[in-house]
């Protein structure tokens, strides 16, 4: 758990917060407290102060960020997502993310309360996952424009669809992947290996394709 600020800093944070993220010293140990610390070894400073948005994998960041402006301007009080975030080493892991506005005096949050909850490593998923060949060409490619933030409309100027054509297919993805949404989609595919941790733009790996 983390709290930021309005500008998604990040202030304070609890000790499974710093496991997932915080920098190891040089004995390979991570960090476990959350007070910054005069001590070499003491990473903490690595997390706290950091812009929230550098923990989370640039697939899913925009989409994610509309749900965070929408929470900061009182527009909700809380919402939920799948995520696929980097830990310090630029490893990627997916797990699901509630953030809930703290209110103070003023009628804006006065801080945002991120709650994260792990799953599996993406990296290690894309190992042991099944490569069975399960999208066609022109899902792959509309599976990467959903990873890469594209909304609808892109999609189908880039791919010479129409705009029913790519829902059509986006709906086959999330039937496919047994997913309710978008943002679920992109977290899914990742844990499953169907696309490479690492790499911008998002890449289907070629195993997945028909």
């Amino acid at each position: 758990m983390a709290v930021l600020d309005p500008t998604l800093t990040i202030r304070q944070a609890t000790q499974d917060f710093f496991r997932n993220f915080a920098t190891p010293d040089e004995s390979g140990t991570d960090v476990l407290a959350g007070a910054p610390s005069d001590s070499a070894t003491t990473t903490a400073p690595d997390v706290c102060g950091r812009d929230f948005r550098e923990l989370v994998h640039p697939s899913v960041r925009q989409p994610l960020m509309r749900q965070f402006e929408r929470l900061l301007s009182g527009r909700c009080d809380r919402f939920s997502a799948h995520v696929v975030a980097l830990r310090s080493e630029g490893d990627a892991f997916t797990g699901s993310l509630t953030a809930t506005a703290v209110s103070g005096y003023a009628p804006d949050p006065a801080a945002v309360l991120v709650l994260m909850r792990p799953g599996q490593s993406a990296e290690g998923d894309a190992v042991v996952a099944p490569r069975k060949k399960l999208l066609s060409e022109i899902d792959a490619r509309i599976l990467e424009g959903i990873a890469a933030g594209l909304s609808t409309i892109p999609l189908a100027s880039r791919l010479y669809l129409s705009r029913q054509g790519v829902e059509y297919h986006v709906t086959g993805l999330l039937r496919k992947l047994k997913v309710p949404n978008r943002a679920a989609l992109v977290s899914r595919a990742y844990a499953m290996g169907v696309l490479t941790v690492g790499t911008w733009p998002p890449r289907v790996v070629e195993g997945f394709i028909k």
